[in-house]
Parts: C-alpha cells; structure tokens; sequence
C-alpha cells in the first residue's frame, strides 16, 4: 500500500479527468476529496465516477453540490476505484474550486 495525493487544482469549467487511475494489478481506495471554494460568490460542481472525461448522468457522485463562498467541502468515500475508473469533475466556473484528492494505492495479488 502506498498512500497518494493529487492537487490541489483547479476544476475546470468542462469536464474533466481529476484523478487518472494507476494501471492493472493497482486499484485506488480514495478516501478524502477536499474542494475549496476561493470566491466571493456560490459555485456549483459535478463529480463523477467515470469513463475518462465522462460526466454524463448516472455516473454522478454529486451533480449541481453548491458551495458557499470562501468555504469548503469534504468527503469520505472510501471508495474503490478501479484501473478503468476515473474521477471527473467540473464545476460552474472554472478557476472557482480547488480540490486535492488523497488516497491509497494497493497492489493486487493472486
């Protein structure tokens, strides 16, 4: 096991890969998604498990989350993600959010 972080980052205002999986025998467990909101006024954003630069409904970890100005969000998923998992976000502005990702890496063995 090996732990990681990606970010901190912008989201984009057009969907985006966010955390791009490590390849097989990997798989990630992401356990903390942090998004700071650095503006004076509210903004949406939509994050998803996805294809890569999918975030087309159904897939939608959350899809339109608003977050009030100069404040954050914060999130435990403890979630499993796969080589072909991606995590995909974007948010109303672009240049508005920033969020870090961390996590752990595990090796699968046989």
């Amino acid at each position: 096991m090996a732990i990681f972080r990606t970010g901190p980052a912008y989201i984009a205002a057009t969907a985006t890969n966010i955390y791009t999986p490590a390849t097989t025998p990997i798989y990630t467990i992401l356990q903390h998604i942090h998004i700071a909101n650095i503006t004076a006024g509210a903004v949406a954003f939509t994050l998803c498990v996805s294809t890569t630069g999918d975030a087309t409904n159904g897939k939608n970890l959350f899809k339109g989350q608003s977050i009030p100005p100069n404040t954050t969000f914060d999130f435990y998923p403890n979630l499993k993600m796969l080589a072909t998992d991606f995590l995909v976000g974007l948010d109303g502005n672009g240049a508005a959010l920033v969020i870090t990702v961390e996590g752990e890496l595990h090796v699968l063995v046989s």
